[in-house]
């Protein structure tokens, strides 16, 4: 089907659009002969294709070539690219196609944007798989991830034609990996509109709530901002320095974290914006020192809170950042922060990599900075044996949106490491042999444990010893991807030599006994055991942890009921896809319906990581294996880790609390006030009287008049809840009462 004529007009203004915008990169003819043939050739590979929302597919590769010049700052190669990212995926042209009419290097840019198709691995993630495919990109040309998030960035743009399901995938992926790359990769102001745009699909109500609240307060804010830079541009001009002031207000995304974190109302959020100082630098003295010239000023104006101040242009951080962050007592007593670059910093900051890459090599000196060596230690990542792509994103969202602390080697050699990394951190990141034998760490000269967190400017000298070994626990005390992965690479090589081990004994045992290894002989052992899996059972017994003392007396009794107990959980889904087997009712309108009557065991399981209940806005996420619908809290960070990983698995239909039965949920509040007597009875009192809740555990400790804990209780409903709350606010002494949400 071809496009209409309305079609073409659309398509040619938009490509105009593009031409415009490619005008500050195209240095000869050649070069717009380049995109032109690039845009004909994918004109006719998407003829007649739509999107869902109705308008010509063309659109897209277009819209995406033009953020990746305009708003990245790339070249003609990645503007080519990017209008044939979807050619090889979606229509009958080849990679070798590509090769022979635009050359090995753009042909190799489409193809690691084409997504990965085939046969999956069914223990994986099809996500994670596309996304380790394109970060191997990361080997060869970064590019190719720009025009990658390019590609997310129009995705979420036009979002809002998807069906609810697959929001919650695509937001999920963006919010989980997309928006931090494009933070590690400096792009802040894509992350920040990446930010936005999920959390104005997912939760629409309080998107647009924030929003509006900002948007009363913006002339207030702006006229403190006035106030707040006034004297500043003063002293700033008659010191004759070149700059720019502007007050940025913070975006409706990070606002309503702050909000979730600290669960505070919109009201109680202070810092809204920050004030911006870009100025361009004179020949001499370096920029460095004039930074600190206009910190001095402004400092001299306003009192700064010295634990506030952030240096990153002394020690920029990974993705080239760089500027210096200082937060000043301004007017009305609000602290404000200020942030002082110049308008090379300012490019960078904006622009990211692509900046950083053009301002680098304009000059002489090409040693290798902080974005190359985190360029070099995902490469190591990405060439390291995982367990699956699912472990590697996990551990690459590790690299990802974290603060960084800079600490040395007994011999002074400086090493950049996340904020919350302990020693086992350190020592696996100077190699992993001497992170597998770790025992200890002198920081500062001091002996620690191995798994004390470290601080910046710490000395750290590892102590190992052969005796020591990964063990699981060890995971728990990590934060690397490189150490996290270099224990799971330990442990599982640990665990096959432990299952051919215990294999081994079992074997041998049974063949002492004249007995051949069979089914019914596991059907009794495992259980007897208390192991799962055969995999299980041989890891423990090579392991040393089980024995086989008893095995003789196992295999001669009949444990009816740990057989039965053991069998029902590879049963639990037999009733899958029986409309009167599940406890789920479907209306006219799809939707599934929690707690609905049922005479079987519960397909519906609360999810214990937020711990729904009724009231709240809950999304369904359904095991692959038993077919259970998890229940999470649309906000639950670990759903949308399972979107961004396993996104086909989110229910599409809508759940819905039933309103025809009374089920009591678990929930628990945190508490904190001023200690008095009576104030246990009082509150234990309010619960049971007025409310009837029942409660399950009560953990309340006192120190210096001041008193913290948390109760467990069972309410029906999120009304009941907030009810309860407001009324022990009311008691006196209560100070502080909120939701756990742990």
């Amino acid at each position: 089907m071809n496009y209409t004529p309305e079609d073409e007009l659309l398509i040619e203004e938009k490509y105009q659009d593009l031409m415009q915008v490619c005008e500050k990169i195209i240095r000869k003819p050649a070069d717009r002969d380049f995109i032109k043939k690039a845009f004909f050739l994918a004109k006719e590979a998407h003829k007649g294709v739509r999107r869902r929302s109705g308008e010509p597919y063309l659109l897209h590769p277009i819209a995406v070539a033009k953020i990746a010049v305009d708003e990245i700052g790339l070249g003609v190669k990645s503007v080519v690219a990017a209008l044939l990212h979807d050619v090889v995926e979606d229509t009958e042209y080849t990679v070798e196609d590509i090769t022979n009419m635009f050359g090995q290097k753009i042909a190799t840019m489409v193809d690691g944007l084409t997504k990965m198709s085939g046969v999956f691995n069914t223990e994986t993630s099809e996500q994670a798989e596309n996304f380790r495919k394109v970060l191997l990109t990361l080997s060869d040309d970064v590019r190719v991830i720009l025009i990658k998030i390019a590609d997310r960035l129009h995705n979420m743009r036009t979002l809002g034609a998807m069906p609810i399901n697959k929001q919650i995938k695509i937001t999920s992926e963006t919010i989980y990996l997309f928006a931090p790359l494009a933070h590690r990769l400096g792009l802040y102001s894509i992350k920040t509109e990446l930010e936005d745009l999920c959390m104005k699909y997912r939760f629409p109500d309080k998107y647009r709530e924030i929003s509006e609240k900002l948007n009363k307060t913006k002339d207030q804010l702006n006229e403190y901002i006035s106030r707040f830079n006034a004297p500043i541009i003063e002293a700033l001009k008659k010191n004759g320095i070149d700059f720019e002031i502007s007050g940025r207000i913070k975006s409706t995304y990070s606002i309503w974290s702050k909000m979730q974190r600290k669960q505070i109302p919109f009201e109680e959020v202070y810092d809204l914006f920050a004030i911006r100082v870009v100025f361009k630098p004179l020949p001499f003295p370096s920029e460095k020192t004039q930074c600190w010239q206009i910190y001095s000023s402004i400092t001299d104006i306003y009192t700064p809170k010295p634990e506030r101040l952030r240096d990153w242009i002394s020690m920029p951080k990974a993705n080239g950042y760089e500027a210096l962050h200082s937060t000043v007592m301004g007017p009305d007593g609000e602290w404000v922060e200020v942030q002082i670059r110049t308008q090379r910093m300012e490019d960078i900051a904006e622009r990211g990599f692509a900046a950083h890459w053009k301002y680098k090599h304009a000059t002489i000196s090409q040693n290798e900075d902080e974005f190359d060596k985190w360029l070099k230690k995902i490469r190591e990542a990405l060439n390291s044996p995982t367990e699956s792509a699912v472990d590697f994103l996990d551990n690459f969202k590790l690299s990802l949106y974290t603060s960084e602390i800079v600490t040395f080697t007994p011999k002074g050699e400086a090493r950049t490491m996340p904020v919350g990394a302990t020693a086992l951190d350190f020592a696996y990141d100077i190699h992993s042999k001497i992170g597998h034998k770790a025992i200890g760490a002198k920081i500062n000269h001091v002996i620690k444990p191995i798994f004390t967190e470290i601080n910046s400017g710490d000395q750290i000298e590892i102590i190992t010893s052969d005796s020591v070994h990964p063990k699981p626990e060890w995971l728990d005390h990590v934060t690397t991807t490189k150490a996290k992965q270099s224990i799971k690479s330990y442990l599982k090589k640990d665990r096959q030599n432990n299952i051919a081990r215990g294999m081994q004994t079992f074997d041998d045992r049974l063949k002492e006994m004249g007995i051949t290894p069979s089914r019914r002989v596991f059907v009794k052992v495992l259980p007897a055991y208390d192991c799962t899996n055969k995999d299980e059972f041989y890891s423990k017994l090579g392991a040393g942890i089980l024995n086989l003392d008893n095995l003789e007396k196992i295999l001669r009794q009949n444990s009816a009921r740990k057989i039965l107990k053991f069998w029902s959980l590879f049963l639990d889904d037999e009733n899958e896809g029986d409309e009167n087997g599940d406890e789920q009712s479907i209306d006219n309108k799809n939707k599934l319906v929690v707690g609905a009557e049922t005479e079987v065991e519960p397909q519906f399981v609360i999810a214990e990581c937020c711990k729904p209940i009724p009231g709240d806005q809950v999304v369904g996420y359904r095991d692959p294996e038993t077919g259970r619908i998890f229940v999470h809290k649309s906000d639950c960070d670990e759903l949308t880790r399972l979107g961004a990983q396993y996104g086909k698995n989110i229910v599409k239909e809508e759940i819905k609390w039933s309103q025809h039965k009374a089920v009591s949920y678990l929930s628990s509040i945190e508490l904190r006030g001023i200690d008095r007597i009576g104030i246990i009875l009082e509150l234990a009192q309010l619960i049971k009287d007025e409310f009837n809740i029942n409660i399950r555990e009560i953990h309340i400790q006192s120190h210096d008049g001041i008193f913290e804990g948390a109760i467990s209780l069972y309410v029906r409903h999120i009304q009941d809840l907030n009810s309860l709350m407001d009324k022990i606010r009311m008691i006196k002494g209560i100070e502080v009462v909120k939701r756990n949400l742990n």
